[in-house]
Order: structure tokens, then sequence, then C-alpha cells
């Protein structure tokens, strides 16, 4: 039964995700947004709504440990099991100067949550400097749009197209918001009750099993865009993601419902998310080409990893 709310809980995640996603960046469309900035914002935030319905629902519901659980296992799912397949199916190659700016502050997000986290605790008031944060990466981040030309053309094909009416728009973002508010109360549901029956911490399960449904959303797209040859559109989306999960659902998490990740573990964790984001610099940053054997390193790195959580 509770794999079974498990997989209904994703299933119901996964489509308000898509219609979220789908619809806002309609919205944004009919709103006159460019394609650059919608696939900037509007795309890596969108798909990163999963995670923040699963990690508000855990810490609502008094499992903290999945709380903290999701998001930084789907940090860390984003680059290495997603990255990882994406380069499988084709490998990588940026160009955009937007990754380069944005690398730098993925890494001073992941080295501040070893401050926020590390000690046990996530208060309201950290959660609201989080969020302050987030408010910063969207200056930062938009602060210079322009971009190579093949990098623009890539962003215009893929989210330049006319958008719906902002009626259509509005009922599909609602019917995404509640088929993602009922899906996560499911997951995060079936998630605690197979923890106790399997006897592992709720920390695992949320590391594991809630962050690998809720990272679906990033998988599927990342696996269309390397088909396409959408580089850029990939790992901007990807990083995007990351930042958003550590300062926005954290902190909207944390002033909702204070977190408390308890245990030693959690610092190890933060280890593995910090270090992929070291691995991932070179490609990233200076425009290294990522192709299938880096994605393999990058995808047994996380079977490792979820191989180490569930050891006796």
């Amino acid at each position: 039964m509770a794999w079974f709310l498990v997989a209904f809980g994703v299933a119901l995640l996964y489509l308000g995700g898509e219609l979220l996603l789908r619809y806002s960046v309609a919205l944004a469309r009919r709103l006159g947004v460019s394609p650059l900035v919608i696939g900037l914002t509007v795309v890596a935030f969108g798909t990163s709504a999963p995670e923040l319905a699963a990690t508000l629902a855990a810490a609502l519901r008094g499992s903290p440990e999945v709380a903290y659980g999701n998001v930084i296992g789907s940090n860390i799912a984003n680059l290495s099991l997603v990255l990882g397949a994406a380069a499988l199916a084709r490998p990588l190659v940026t160009r955009a100067r937007f990754i380069r700016r944005e690398m730098p502050f993925l890494l001073a997000v992941s080295l501040l949550l070893f401050w926020v986290v590390g000690d046990g605790w996530v208060s309201r008031l950290e959660g609201a400097g989080l969020l302050a944060g987030l408010a910063l990466y969207l200056v930062y981040l938009l602060r210079e749009k322009e971009e190579p030309p093949e990098v623009t053309a890539e962003f215009a094909a893929e989210y330049g197209h006319d958008g719906l009416s902002p009626w259509l728009a509005a009922a599909g973002l609602t019917a995404g918001v509640l088929l993602l508010s009922g899906g996560a109360t499911v997951l995060v549901g079936g998630a605690t009750t197979l923890a106790r029956a399997w006897g592992v911490p709720e920390r695992v399960i949320g590391l594991t099993v809630v962050a690998l449904g809720t990272s679906l959303p990033e998988l599927a797209s990342a696996l269309v865009a390397a088909r396409k040859g959408e580089s850029e559109i990939l790992l901007g989306n990807l990083i995007g993601s990351n930042v958003f999960n550590s300062l926005g659902i954290l902190g909207v998490t944390a002033l909702v419902s204070p977190i408390r990740p308890d245990g030693p573990a959690v610092m190890l964790d933060l280890a593995v998310m910090l270090g992929l984001v070291l691995l991932a610099w070179p490609m990233l940053y200076t425009g290294y080409r990522l192709g299938r054997r880096e994605g393999a390193v990058l995808l047994a790195v996380y079977l490792a990893y979820v191989a180490y959580l569930f050891k006796p």
C-alpha cells in the first residue's frame, strides 16, 4: 500500500508540475516576457514546484527530516543522476555567459547551507534570509541578458511562441497547484510509512524516494533537451532549480514551519552536494564538454551515494 501511495503521489506531482510549468510559461509569453528570461526563471523554478509541494507537506506533517532530505536529495540528483543521464543521451557543451555567472552563486549557496543546515536547525529568521538571497540571485541573474546569438536563438525556438489566453493559463495554473498539493500529501504519507516499514531514517527516504520522485520533471525535461541538442536550456534549468531549491524552497518551508534535520549525518549529505558542484564546475564555468564518460561518472557517484545510504 505504501508503494502505491508513493507511485500515485509521484504521478500527481508530475502532472501538477507539468501543468504549472506549461501554463506559467504561457502566461509569461502573454505578458511579453522574453524567451531567455522565461527559460532562466519561469522554467527553472517551475520544475522545482514538486519539491516545494513535497517539502511543505513534509514539514507540516511533522517530518522535518523528509523535508530536509527532499531539498538536499533533489540537488544531489540534479547534478548527478539528471546531468549524468542527459550527458549519456548526448554530450553537452555550453557557450552561455549566464552559466558562468550562475556557477559562483551556486557554489556560494552550497557553502551557505553548511552554516544554515549544519547546526541542525533552520529557523524562520534563516528562512527569511534564504528568501532574501533568492531575490538577490534573480537580480544577479537578470542584470545582463545579452548572450551569444546561438544561445538566444535556442531559447527563442523553445519559449518564443505566442501564449494562451490569460483565463486559460489561470485555470491551468490552478489545476496544477491542486494536483501538486494532493500529490505531495500522498507522496509524503507513503514515504514516511516506508521509512517505518524498512526501519531506515526518514532522512534517507527524503534523500532518495521523495527526492527522486520530485526530480522527475527535471529528469524528463533534461532528456528531451539533450536529445534536441539544447544544452544551454538544460544546464540553465538545472542550475536555476538547485538555487531555487536551496534558497526558495528551504526558505519558504522554514518560514511556514522551522526545520530540524537532526543527526550528524546531514554533514555528509551537504558534503556530497558541494562535491558535485565542484565536480561540475570545470565544464559549466569554462565551457568544457561533458561527454558520456563524464556522465557515467556522475551516475556512478549517485548510485554509490544511494547504496551507502541504505547499507545495513
